[in-house]
C-alpha cells in the first residue's frame, strides 16, 4: 500500500478520554489555588501537577495505540502531519489568547509594561512555531518558553516525544522499551528521592540582614517544574517525560497479546463503573495533601508511587474497563473533547486573575472566590467556544486540503 495513502483515526477508547478532562479540569483549578499559595507553602491541591506527568502516560499509550501498527502504510511525515495537525492549531489559539491578555496582568508583573516591542513580536512568533524562549526573551519574568502560555512547554516536550517515537521508540522490540522504561524510572526517582546524582540542585547560603546564614535549594523530593531553559528545570522536563511515555507506549504494545474473547481490551482490569472509579482514583492522587511537608522522603515516595505504579494501573483500569449507561458515556466523550482546548487556552486567564487578586489583596474572601469562579466559567466557555468554532474545523480543513492530498 502507497505510504501517502490516509488512514482514518481509530475507535478511541473513551474512559481514557475522560480521564484526560478531569485531569485537565483539575489542572485549572490548581493553578486557581496557585495564585492563594505562599511561596514555599502547601498547595491546595497539592499533587495537582502530576496531572501532566499522566498526560505524558496517556500520550505514549493512544501514540502506540494509535500509530504502532499502522507504519507498512505510513511514512515518517504523514504520522508528523497528523500529529501537528491534531496538536498545533491549539498551541496557536492558546499564544495568540496569552498575547491578547498579556498587558491585562500589569499588577501582578508590572515589568510587563517595559519591554520592547521587538522582544514582544520575536516572543509571539517563536511562541506561534512552538520554538522555547531562552532566559534573555524572557518579558514576563518567570523565565518560561513561552510567557504568553505557561502550559505550552508540556507540549513542546510532547513533540520531542513523538520525534521519538517515530525515528526511534516504533522500532524497538517490547523488551528494549521494557528496558528503557526501566531506565527512566531511575530518572523519576533521583528527583523524588533527592538523590540528585547529577549535581544539579545543589543548596545555597546568603547572609540574611540580622546576619544570620541562610540556606536554600538542595534536592527537591518532587517532580515540579520542567518550563524553563536551564540545565535543571531541562532536567525535570525530561524526566518528568521519559518515564511516563515509555511506559505508557510499553502498556498498549503489551496489551494486544494478552487480548482474547474473555479479555477484548487485554487489560487485566475490566470492572463496572470504571470510568467513576479510576476518575476517583485520579482525583485522589492530584488532591492529596503533602506527606510530611513538602520537601522530604515521604511526599517524594507518594510522588514516585503515583508516577511509577498507580497511574499505569489506572490507565490500565480505564482501558479495560468501558461505560455501561448513556450519562457517562456522553460525559466522557465532552471531557475528552474538551480536555486539550481547556488545557491550553486556561492559562492566560490565570495570569489576569493574578493580577487581580495582586491588586485587591485586602478584597472580601467572597470576592475572591466570584473572581475564581468566573475564570472557571470563562475557561470552560472559551474552551467549548475554541474547540467548535476554531480547532475542529481547522483539523477538519487541514485533513482534508493537506492529510487526504
Amino acid at each position: 500500500m502507497a505510504k501517502n495513502v490516509y488512514l482514518e483515526s481509530k475507535p478511541r477508547y473513551e474512559i481514557l478520554d475522560g480521564l484526560r478532562g478531569v485531569a485537565a479540569f483539575l489542572v485549572v483549578i490548581f493553578h486557581l489555588f496557585e495564585t492563594y499559595t505562599p511561596h514555599g507553602g502547601q498547595q491546595h491541591l497539592n499533587h495537582g501537577y502530576l496531572a501532566v506527568d499522566f498526560f505524558f502516560i496517556l500520550s505514549g499509550f493512544v501514540v502506540g495505540y494509535a500509530y504502532d501498527d499502522r507504519w507498512n502504510s505510513m511514512s515518517t511525515w504523514s504520522f508528523f502531519k497528523r500529529r501537528l495537525t491534531r496538536l498545533h492549531p491549539m498551541v496557536i489559539l492558546g499564544t495568540v489568547i496569552g498575547a491578547s491578555l498579556f498587558f491585562f496582568s500589569y499588577d501582578a508583573f508590572p515589568g510587563t509594561v517595559e519591554i520592547p516591542m521587538w522582544k514582544f513580536m520575536v516572543c509571539l512568533v517563536m511562541g506561534l512555531f512552538i520554538i522555547p524562549c531562552s532566559k534573555n526573551l524572557d518579558i514576563r519574568g518567570w523565565n518560561e518558553v513561552n510567557s504568553f502560555n505557561g502550559p505550552v512547554w508540556t507540549l513542546t516536550l510532547e513533540y520531542v516525544a513523538n520525534i521519538l517515537y517515530a525515528l526511534v521508540l516504533r522500532r524497538l522490540p517490547k523488551i528494549a522499551l521494557a528496558a528503557l522504561c526501566l531506565a527512566a524510572a531511575f530518572f523519576t526517582l533521583d528527583l523524588t528521592m533527592g538523590w540528585d546524582v547529577f549535581g544539579l540542585f545543589p543548596f545555597k547560603e546568603f547572609t540574611a540582614a540580622d546576619g544570620s546564614l541562610v540556606s536554600y535549594g538542595g534536592p527537591q523530593y518532587h517532580v515540579k517544574g520542567g518550563w524553563a531553559l536551564n540545565p535543571q528545570q531541562m532536567y525535570i522536563a525530561f524526566s518528568r517525560l521519559g518515564y511516563p511515555f515509555l511506559c505508557g507506549l510499553l502498556i498498549s504494545r503489551i496489551l494486544p497479546s494478552r487480548m482474547s474473547a474473555q479479555n477484548p481490551s487485554g487489560s487485566p482490569f475490566h470492572v463496572k463503573g470504571g470510568f467513576w472509579l479510576s476518575a476517583l482514583l485520579l482525583s485522589i492522587i492530584l488532591c492529596m495533601p503533602c506527606i510530611g511537608g513538602t520537601d522530604g522522603i515521604p511526599n517524594g515516595l507518594f510522588q514516585a508511587a503515583s508516577i511509577l505504579v498507580f497511574f499505569p494501573l489506572i490507565v490500565l483500569l480505564g482501558a479495560g474497563s468501558r461505560t455501561t449507561d448513556a450519562f457517562s458515556t456522553k460525559l466522557c466523550k465532552f471531557l475528552g473533547d474538551i480536555s486539550y482546548p481547556i488545557y491550553i487556552t486556561h492559562y492566560p486567564l490565570i495570569y489576569v486573575h493574578m493580577s487581580f487578586a495582586a491588586k485587591h489583596a485586602d478584597a472580601p474572601l467572597w470576592m475572591h472566590i466570584a473572581a475564581s469562579a468566573g475564570v472557571v466559567v470563562m475557561a470552560l466557555i472559551i474552551a467549548y467556544g475554541s474547540l467548535k468554532a476554531f480547532d475542529e474545523p481547522v483539523r477538519k480543513w487541514l485533513t482534508e486540503n493537506w492529510l487526504k492530498k
